[in-house]
């Protein structure tokens, strides 16, 4: 493995510092269970790593009805995925966390480090994209907020800036009749990536019979992950019954843009999106209370 300087700074402020003085050359550590790999490989290069899982705010988990939830970026998936206030509110962002590696992975890997590392396959992205999921950056020019579905930009590349960092994600509180989940296919069942993954969100009208917005992720089938609005716009204002279900997924399989490789076929794919999208869509319906039209 290359050689680099290691540091564990006790603040967000001394973390900016660090990344500023390096310009560049420094990577933050918040889990490690991808970076440590990618620089052993050579995949990445760096002079610095920054450990920030010893700053508490960068940890810490929080939830109120008002704000919703906040996710320190380096809060372990495990922590996450135990938190009686993620299981009772975000069952769909659990869905998604807990799929991330193993045990000790989940024990050391966080959402943060997940979503920094941008891979078009990341089981918590399409999550947290049907939830709304806010990020939260800070860096040499102040703070800055982007909406999780603009975050990725290219396989493995993000949108943060040169000294910029993620602090925090945030998701709105859960509004009475919502719903959300997530699913993937894998080709075995323990410590795989996804071939294709999928989240759904809805939220039903007072009568449960009617969707009043939808939104659904996708992940694998496209350099990034993607918001499938064409499939979730279509539902919004649509009553809930099978058909219009089916012709959501039929319009999230024509969204994916997805490519052969030793996962899967892209037409494979294609075919695993409409299936998910319409799981997921069942799902998320029943765990909103829904009830389909007879």
């Amino acid at each position: 493995m290359q050689s680099f300087d290691y540091v564990a700074p006790k603040s967000v402020e001394e973390v900016a510092t660090l990344l500023a003085d390096k310009n560049g050359d420094a990577r933050i550590l918040s889990g490690g269970t991808d970076l440590l790999v990618q620089l052993r490989e050579g995949r990445r290069q760096t002079k610095l790593v920054i450990d920030i899982k010893n700053i508490s705010e960068l940890t810490q988990i929080t939830f109120d009805s008002k704000n919703g939830l906040r996710i320190g970026a380096a809060a372990s998936c495990h922590e996450i995925c135990s938190n009686p206030n993620v299981i009772k509110h975000y069952p769909g962002l659990v869905d998604g966390i807990h799929l991330i590696g193993g045990v000790q992975i989940q024990n050391r890997a966080s959402v943060g480090g997940n979503l920094c590392n941008a891979s078009p396959a990341a089981d918590s992205i399409p999550a947290l994209i049907v939830h709304q999921a806010v990020c939260h950056i800070t860096g040499p020019n102040g703070s800055r907020t982007l909406p999780v579905e603009s975050f990725c930009v290219a396989p493995g590349k993000n949108a943060l800036q040169s000294g910029e960092f993620l602090t925090s994600i945030t998701v709105p509180a859960p509004k009475e009749n919502f719903g959300a989940s997530y699913l993937r296919f894998i080709p075995r069942n323990e410590m795989d990536i996804a071939v294709v993954g999928v989240g759904a969100s809805v939220l039903l009208g007072a009568d449960r019979k009617r969707f009043v917005a939808v939104r659904i992720g996708l992940g694998a089938v496209a350099p990034t992950p993607l918001l499938a609005s064409p499939a979730g716009d279509f539902l919004a204002g649509k009553a809930l019954t099978h058909e219009n279900v089916k012709e959501a997924a039929k319009r999230g399989q024509a969204i994916a843009k997805p490519i052969t490789d030793l996962r899967g076929t892209a037409e494979h794919r294609k075919h695993l999106v409409a299936v998910l999208v319409e799981r997921t869509l069942n799902i998320a319906i029943e765990r909103a209370g829904g009830k389909y039209a007879e």
